[in-house]
């Protein structure tokens, strides 16, 4: 087979052109018609001023049609088109396909027969189905993705403000708690009371043991602090062998109740520890959120300083602060 280049010359080329069905015009990136054939010419014989392809089109399709002759992309579309003389619009196939001397060729075939256009219908609903099945993947890929993504955040989040060794809230998560409460029961109005609670002599139970099972204890203490509480209150590690409990919508009697319970409970029996049973108390300070004084570090302050009173009358007590 011989390449057409090379077996058909320009003049036949134009002789050609002039006998296709198809219409054909040749415009500059601008969109300005350079040359057509004499089946595109019929298009043009009622309108002698048009000068650009886009003013053949409806006015909703020029900039679209301006954009594709610009950037020289190669395009295939049905629209109506004045294929014919004194004729209103019809149903037609056009193409755009850029040349290789920086011009366009376009293209354009009336769609004559109810199967062809059955057939174009199919072809494009087809189009539409695939892009929607498409879509519809796209959008599960995506919304698994973005609940991976949440799933990471809740979980760095949690590790963000969890105490390794207790699973209990770390020291920044219990003091942003207590902010929040502190806040929430001065704009409410209502009672609110904290907790510290000591572990006693712990570095005796470091020195004696060592630290495994000194963080065993810890983790236990942890458990029972958390089993023992009620659930509105919360806690969290503060530091050391220092827990922080908040109590809201308490005052001091309700924390200073919670305070003999989990002193008795603790002493009730020996923590199991790595094979060994140990003792342990507590030293706890109570304080009570006084409005319009405390904010929340004045609270902590106060219960602290009522946990070291704890300590200075003997250990395995409670105090509440002034």
């Amino acid at each position: 087979m011989y390449p057409l280049a090379d077996i058909i010359s320009s003049s036949d080329i134009v002789h050609i052109l002039q006998h296709v069905h198809a219409g054909i015009a040749i415009v500059d990136r601008n969109g300005t018609l350079l040359s057509w054939n004499s089946i595109f010419n019929t298009s043009l014989k009622n309108q002698s001023d048009v000068k650009n392809l886009g003013d053949l089109f409806p006015t909703r399709e020029r900039e679209w049609l301006q954009i594709k002759i610009a950037g020289r992309v190669e395009e295939q579309w049905v629209g109506e088109f004045p294929l014919h003389e004194r004729m209103p619009p019809v149903l037609c196939e056009c193409k755009l396909l850029p040349l290789s001397n920086e011009y366009m060729a376009f293209i354009v075939e009336h769609i004559e027969t109810q199967n062809t256009l059955l057939e174009l219908v199919d072809k494009l609903n087809r189009q539409v189905r695939l892009f929607q099945v498409e879509s519809e993947h796209s959008k599960k890929i995506a919304r698994n993705k973005q609940i991976e993504l949440e799933s990471v955040i809740a979980q760095a989040n949690e590790v963000a403000q969890t105490d390794a060794l207790t699973i209990l809230l770390n020291r920044r998560a219990i003091v942003r708690e207590l902010q929040d409460e502190v806040i929430r029961a001065e704009r409410y109005g209502t009672m609110l009371s904290v907790s510290i609670l000591d572990v006693d002599h712990f570095k005796g139970i470091n020195d004696t043991y060592g630290h495994t099972v000194g963080d065993e204890v810890l983790r236990l203490v942890a458990e029972g602090l958390r089993d023992g509480i009620r659930s509105p209150d919360i806690v969290g590690r503060y530091g050391g062998e220092e827990f922080i409990i908040i109590l809201p919508n308490s005052d001091a009697n309700a924390a200073s109740e919670q305070a003999a319970r989990l002193c008795k409970q603790i002493n009730e029996s020996p923590l199991q520890a790595k094979g060994h049973a140990i003792q342990v108390t507590f030293s706890i300070g109570v304080a009570q959120l006084r409005h319009g004084k405390d904010t929340w570090d004045i609270l902590l302050n106060r219960a602290d300083t009522a946990m070291y009173d704890a300590k200075s009358r003997g250990r395995n007590c409670w105090v509440v602060a002034e």
